[in-house]
């Protein structure tokens, strides 16, 4: 799934943790440029990539303060920071008109679907769903670790909020597809946009 793509850097930091919350950052980042540099390559648009920058930005910062201060009481809160700051970067990229899903859809759709309103609107619509799953996991999250919870809670939590929106993801392109022919009584054309 190539949503699963834009989020390696994300599994990368939580695999690479149990070793240390610095080397996690580190290699989070690592991840995330190596993927904008091949992405790059690949000869990708970057203008499109706000998931990817924000992506190195966090991970830039938590690595800093992790090898500065390797204790600091953040540290508890590394899924709580993770989650909610996806959440800022689904909902910043709403804001701009750019939703983050749209990026990760354009390898998937053709060109001529790129710049139509029922692309935009179900990417648009997608981001939603995965800003909602990552503002709704950051909460728990912070609970879980201001009272400390039992380590199973966050492992639930962090595979919930990747995996409800991944299906729901998996399941909208084709809902709204329907709903479009059952409206309109055609089949969406290349100049209607799909999504996938």
């Amino acid at each position: 799934m190539q949503y699963l793509r834009s989020f390696i850097p994300w599994l990368v930091y939580a695999a690479v943790s149990v070793l240390g919350w610095q080397w996690g950052a580190l290699a989070g980042l690592a991840a995330a440029v190596v993927l904008l540099v091949a992405d790059r390559a690949a000869g990708f648009a970057l203008e499109t990539r706000l998931l990817e920058y924000g992506t190195i930005v966090f991970f830039a910062a938590l690595t800093a303060l992790a090898l500065i201060r390797p204790d600091s009481p953040l540290k508890a809160y590394g899924s709580a920071l993770s989650m909610g700051w996806l959440a800022v970067i689904a909902w910043t990229s709403i804001a701009v008109r750019r939703p983050f899903t749209m990026a990760i859809a354009r390898r998937m759709a053709p060109p001529e679907v790129w710049h139509t309103a029922f692309f935009r609107h179900i990417n648009v619509v997608l981001t939603a769903a995965w800003a909602l799953s990552f503002t709704l996991s950051c909460i728990a999250q912070a609970v879980i670790s201001a009272y400390g919870l039992s380590v199973l809670f966050p492992i639930l939590v962090q595979i919930a909020g990747f995996v409800v929106p991944a299906r729901f993801t998996a399941a909208y392109p084709e809902r709204a597809r329907a709903r479009f022919v059952q409206q309109s009584g055609a089949r969406p054309t290349t100049q209607e946009g799909l999504a996938r």
